[in-house]
């Protein structure tokens, strides 16, 4: 799969990832498949409420090309796609722990309370 077209040079590593994570579905995408593990598309989008399905798909492929996560098509009628981590994706998901504590402090410190996914 080609490359997909980034806006570099950078002027730092935070700049760089921050590229690679850009948009509101991927960080969120990464959570998703490190907590369980391979899904399929549609497994994808019932625990991502609101998300739309070309929404899913556009960043699914960019993180395919950016190397997070793996899309493996099982030769079966009909077709079954399943996606997963990469190493790379699972470090880069370890990465944004430290922000992710750091949201949580700060929905705190607002009064904001998580989304129950399993409610929507």
């Amino acid at each position: 799969m080609a490359k997909a077209p980034r806006r570099g040079p950078y002027i730092c590593g935070i700049d760089a990832a921050l590229d690679v994570v850009s948009g509101k579905w991927k960080g969120l995408i990464l959570w998703e498949l490190d907590t369980h593990g391979v899904r399929r598309f549609a497994e994808l989008r019932r625990g991502l409420p609101g998300v739309s399905e070309k929404m899913l798909t556009q960043h699914l492929r960019e993180m395919e090309v950016d190397g997070l996560v793996h899309r493996k098509v099982h030769a079966e009628v009909p077709p079954r796609v399943e996606y997963s981590l990469t190493e790379h994706g699972r470090t880069l998901n370890q990465a944004l722990g430290p922000l992710g504590a750091w949201g949580t402090q700060r929905m705190r410190r607002e009064g904001y309370e998580a989304v129950d996914v399993a409610e929507t």
